[in-house]
Formats: C-alpha cells, sequence, structure tokens
C-alpha cells in the first residue's frame, strides 16, 4: 500500500471514528428529551392528554415515509458503491423526496396542534413533546440539505472515494435518524394509548 493511500485510509478511519463520536452525543441528547418528555408527559395544565391529541394513523404514515426513505438510502448507497451513478443518484433524490414528504406532514401535525390551541406553551407534555419531535425534526432538515449536497458533488464529481466515505457517513446519520423516530414513533405516538 502506498504512503498516499495509508493517509487517506487513516484520514477516513478518523473522520468515521468523528462521526461515531457525533452519533454518541446525538444520542445522549435525544435521550434527555426523551426523559424529559415522560417526567412531563402526565403535566396537561387541564389540556389535551397525549391519547386525546394524537392521530396514530397519522404517526404511521409519517413512520411508513420514513422507514421508505431508509431503505432508498441504503439502495442508493448499494448502487453508487457498485459504481452505478444515475440510478444512485436517483435514489438518493427520492429518499430526500421522502424526507421531504416527512418533514411537510411533521410541520402540518405541528401547525394543526397550534391551530387547536395546543402549543408549546399550553402545557409541560406538550412542551417535551414538541422539543423532541421538534428536535428530530431539525435533525432531519440537517440530513435533507447534506443530502443535497452530496446529490450535487457526486452529479459534478462523480463516484469518488471522497464521494463514498460521505455517502457512508450521511446513510450512517440518515438509518440513525429513523432508529430515533420509531423510538419516537413507540413511545409518544403509541404509548400515548397504553
Amino acid at each position: 500500500m502506498s504512503v498516499s493511500r495509508e493517509r487517506v485510509v487513516e484520514k477516513y478511519a478518523k473522520a468515521e471514528l468523528g462521526f461515531w463520536l457525533y452519533l454518541m452525543t446525538d444520542i445522549i441528547l435525544f435521550a434527555s428529551l426523551f426523559a424529559t418528555y415522560m417526567v412531563l408527559r402526565p403535566n396537561i395544565a387541564g389540556g389535551m392528554s397525549a391519547s386525546e391529541l394524537f392521530d396514530p394513523t397519522f404517526a404511521l404514515a409519517e413512520t411508513v415515509l420514513l422507514l421508505m426513505s431508509s431503505f432508498t438510502c441504503g439502495l442508493a448507497v448499494l448502487f453508487l458503491r457498485f459504481r452505478y451513478k444515475s440510478p444512485g443518484l436517483i435514489l438518493l433524490a427520492v429518499t430526500l423526496l421522502l424526507g421531504g414528504m416527512f418533514l411537510f406532514l411533521e410541520m402540518y401535525e405541528f401547525m394543526e396542534f397550534i391551530h387547536e390551541g395546543q402549543s408549546w406553551q399550553t402545557s409541560g407534555f406538550l412542551s417535551g413533546f414538541f422539543a423532541l419531535v421538534a428536535t428530530h425534526g431539525l435533525h432531519i432538515t440537517i440530513g435533507i440539505l447534506w443530502g443535497l449536497v452530496l446529490f450535487w458533488y457526486i452529479f459534478k464529481k462523480g463516484i469518488t472515494a471522497n464521494a463514498m466515505r460521505r455517502v457512508s457517513l450521511f446513510s450512517l446519520f440518515w438509518h440513525f435518524l429513523d432508529i430515533v423516530w420509531i423510538f419516537i414513533f413507540t413511545i409518544v405516538y403509541l404509548g400515548a394509548f397504553v
């Protein structure tokens, strides 16, 4: 192995380790938000409870969109890894589109709650809910922006080693957000009816 190739491998290993450390801090962030939500959940201040407010079928639609985006993201990585640029980019675009649709539904749900007078200022329960779900939505927004930059990069420069490193890290981030959403769906939306 040449010296320059060794440096590239070492640089990639450091970047991947750094990204895993970043994901660990995100796990701590979301664990704190989940704990806050669970503590504040009974504090409805005379307002609507979770079971009165949430529509599990709406949350299921959001979940299906995000899980489909995770599947297309995995396929995009696979196609790009085997150097199929066009199908890989199409699947990356589908991933971002599904993520955007998820984000639209999340914003719609927030606006409906606020329109009904159920904002983050109404009760401790809703403060915890909005903080948790909006933080996830912010991460999805960042993921979509990152994916758009990645799409442009691969479209312009092709499938390089650097592009594949970035695709792998993006995929890791996107799948992490899907796992966080599964917890949100289970604890927040389904947990409201238990």
